[in-house]
């Protein structure tokens, strides 16, 4: 009552006033953001006492497949490029894990040391090839853009063919196994070990992404992708916004894939085929695009549901060729009719079908709200 009596008495102070809630504002937003990520972290580490091992090596898989499924929908969701290559980009981040971490061991660095600069290592790598990418897709838009990120994936294997004696081929690399921390060994199995990696690093990821989403940068992405004339026009760089949406999105990528590859000791271009790639998109647009919520339910289907459909089709005793041919075609068709049936049903995805009080965003700007423009620049941006 006093801020508003001073105010009152003052009316010079008054835009002051207004400029200091701005800037406290982002700072409780941030604020709230890591506390929220904090809490959540905890109880997923938590909940991860109340799963059997092959349960938790399911969760660490669920964990990666959402570091890459969110920079996907951050990706489409709020620029609209379409990316059809994630799977490689997961293979770059797994591959730049593979040999740093092979190198580092023989170096005789071990342990948590060695899981973070090979971490590190494949964070570069994949943020590297994402913002070659992310040059390209400043000047390419629609099925040009998706072309390049298809052509990405269906290379994967000749690359690693060509450069078999550092990639390994068709076998991949393989990686020395990360045993549970001597201060840890008594108290829980590798899997679950392995879990709480996999969630603190997908925790790290998809906090940021939660960041750049919600702030001045995420309004900017927005307005490239509604209409880019009109952002260009009130300042917005749209050849820098959609390079650094890329590459974002492909460190998170590279994130997920190193994670991969550390909860499965190994990389190989068989696990990033163009299917996996594809499912990944299927992913995003069934949980709900532009949504962390809906990235992490699409990572929860593709990876519980293949398992579900073998479950049921194996307890119905058919006969074993059937059974084959089903293992690698039923969940294909059953991927298809889901997004056939949640598109016509949610477009949102499954998080549009949520109750909107489990998906409201607090605090965070809406798409309708003036961007912030850049600086005048005299040179045009592409």
């Amino acid at each position: 009552m006093s801020v508003d009596v001073a105010t009152a008495s003052n009316p010079a102070a008054a835009p002051a006033a207004a400029s200091g809630d701005r800037l406290r504002r982002p700072t409780r937003r941030r604020t709230r953001l890591i506390g929220t990520a904090l809490v959540l972290t905890a109880l997923a580490i938590g909940g991860t006492f109340l799963l059997d091992p092959y349960r938790n090596y399911q969760f660490a898989l669920v964990a990666a497949y959402f570091c890459a499924t969110a920079g996907l929908s951050l990706l489409i969701g709020l620029t609209g490029q379409l990316s059809l290559g994630h799977a490689a980009l997961m293979a770059v981040g797994g591959y730049g894990y593979a040999l740093a971490s092979n190198a580092l061991t023989d170096a005789g660095i071990d342990g948590v040391a060695r899981f973070g600069l090979a971490l590190l290592a494949a964070l570069a790598a994949s943020g590297v090839l994402g913002l070659l990418l992310g040059l390209a897709a400043a000047r390419l838009r629609g099925p040009y853009l998706a072309g390049v990120t298809l052509a990405l994936v269906i290379a994967l294997p000749a690359v690693t063919a060509v450069f078999s004696g550092v990639l390994g081929g068709d076998q991949g690399l393989q990686v020395a196994y990360d045993d549970v921390p001597p201060a840890l060994a008594t108290i829980i199995a590798v899997e679950q070990w392995q879990a709480w990696v996999a969630i603190g690093v997908a925790a790290v990821v998809v906090t940021v992404l939660s960041g750049i989403r919600s702030g001045v940068l995420g309004l900017r992405m927005r307005a490239v992708r509604d209409d880019e004339v009109a952002a260009r026009l009130n300042g917005v760089r749209a050849g820098r916004v959609k390079v650094f949406a890329f590459t974002v999105s492909a460190v998170a990528a590279g994130a997920g894939g190193a994670v991969l590859c550390f909860v499965t000791q190994s990389v190989s271009p068989g696990a990033y085929t163009l299917a996996f790639s594809l499912l990944l998109v299927v992913a995003v647009v069934i949980g709900g695009l532009g949504s962390m919520l809906g990235a992490l339910l699409g990572s929860i289907v593709i990876v519980l549901l293949p398992w579900l459909i073998g479950t049921v089709t194996g307890a119905l005793d058919l006969p074993a060729d059937l059974t084959q041919r089903l293992s690698g075609n039923l969940p294909v068709l059953v991927f298809g009719a889901l997004l056939i049936v949640v598109t016509l049903l949610w477009p949102a995805g499954i998080r549009g079908a949520l109750p909107t009080r489990l998906t409201r965003r607090r605090g965070i700007p809406s798409s309708t709200t003036s961007v912030p423009a850049a600086p005048p620049t005299t040179e045009t941006e592409r």
